[in-house]
């Protein structure tokens, strides 16, 4: 067997609107670049642990899950709060029984932040800022915090008293209090991410309701006067769940979507027998959201895709022939959003298979395959262009033969 293309896997090359592969076998990146677009800026998680940002066109390579990092894709989402990090500015954020003083530790970017100190015991002491959204829409509120004298901290949303989420930083447990009964915080719409430095980011979901919406940070009911909280990258996004910080000062900011295909060639891939391997992990908005990764033409009518939709928790792989479907490895439930999985899927004449972390689940023993040459280009979207793959890739691999079972077993364990 041979391993004609890796994509990832800790060798990660990429520049302004393109990413390379790496081949194996002479040890040097491919002169094959895959097309990169982001028509923006937008942030990422360096080696080193923190926020950073990338200017336009530039591939953001994430580190924030381990040191090999991961190919970071998501969809166009705009903060808006117009001052993500400016909790002194008046004119956004307001203030009850509270004073923010600047600079005071390190932010997740690794710039000086400051903290907010409560003034007295029993009142609710608050930090909150107003934002126009629309009727019936979901939205998801997150911000840093790291903890100072504080232990726990509230995290919320007022509208029409929504609610909030509690969150511990020696327990690093999170639970949430709903104000009404009207089901605008889902039981899976809150929870926390770790980040370097003891910061941890809290996130809650939620739909708008009608009167104005008021985010609140570091929101407490009662404690020791003196006691504070650091803060750091408030951000308001429609959609269903949080994605990569996007600074803001003075206005509502836009992150464009990102885009990555047109990889390898006729030469890299073998069309008649092979192996399309993907270790990644998605989140995504909506139930038929598909994220997909393929080998093509360009065209649906011949085409390899794995397919993995992210809130149906369903992996697929599929190929098509001539505009005929040849395999169709259809698995409805049980694959986790956010979890990284290992697939494979091995395709020959009348042979074909997919393993996902190391269990062989699906064959067709009826297909049939494409002529040589004819798939030329390697895709982060279902081959033709639509359905971009959003999340984090960690390694793609194409082989030019099929493999055996223990081989695909060995490949995705």
């Amino acid at each position: 067997m041979a391993n004609t293309l890796k994509f990832g896997n800790g060798e990660w090359y990429g520049n302004k609107d393109t990413i390379l592969a790496y081949n194996d076998e002479n040890s040097n990146f491919k002169p094959l670049p895959f097309s990169f677009d982001r028509a923006s800026s937008a942030t990422r998680v360096n080696k080193d642990g923190l926020i950073e940002t990338v200017g336009s066109g530039e591939p953001r390579i994430d580190y924030k899950d381990d040191s090999k990092g991961a190919l970071l894709l998501e969809p166009s989402r705009s903060n808006l709060v117009t001052y993500s990090n400016e909790f002194t500015n008046s004119s956004v954020w307001g203030s009850v029984n509270t004073t923010f003083t600047d600079n005071e530790t390190q932010s997740p970017s690794g710039l000086l932040t400051g903290k907010l100190t409560r003034n007295v015991t029993t009142f609710s002491c608050i930090r909150d800022t107003t934002v126009s959204t629309v009727l019936g829409t979901t939205y998801v509120f997150s911000a840093f915090y790291k903890k100072d004298t504080e232990t726990t901290i509230n995290h919320g949303v007022l509208n029409q008293n929504t609610g909030y989420v509690t969150f511990n930083f020696d327990t690093e447990t999170i639970s949430i209090t709903r104000n009404d009964n009207s089901n605008s915080i889902s039981s899976d719409g809150f929870g926390f991410e770790k980040y370097a430095n003891g910061w941890y980011r809290i996130y809650l979901k939620f739909v708008r309701k009608a009167g104005s919406l008021q985010l609140q940070v570091a929101r407490q009911d009662s404690g020791v006067i003196g006691q504070s909280t650091f803060i750091y990258g408030a951000q308001l996004e429609q959609g269903s769940y949080a994605t990569s910080y996007i600074p803001t000062q003075g206005s509502a900011v836009t992150r464009l979507a990102d885009v990555c295909n047109n990889g390898a060639n006729e030469q890299v891939i073998n069309s008649t027998e092979g192996v399309l391997y993907l270790e990644a992990k998605v989140k995504t908005d909506t139930a038929f959201a598909a994220n997909c990764i393929g080998i093509s033409n360009g065209t649906d009518a011949n085409r390899l895709s794995i397919i993995m939709y992210g809130n149906l928790n369903s992996i697929r792989a599929s190929m098509n022939v001539g505009g005929v479907s040849q395999f169709d490895f259809n698995l409805p439930s049980g694959y986790i959003q956010e979890q990284y999985y290992k697939i494979a899927v091995s395709y020959k004449v009348n042979d074909c298979k997919i393993f996902i972390n190391g269990t062989k689940i699906l064959t067709d023993t009826s297909a049939t395959m494409p002529s040589l040459g004819t798939f030329d280009r390697l895709s982060l979207d279902l081959g033709t262009g639509s359905y971009n793959f959003y999340g984090k890739t960690k390694d793609v691999k194409l082989y030019n033969t099929a493999l055996t079972d223990q081989e695909l077993i060995a490949l995705t364990s």
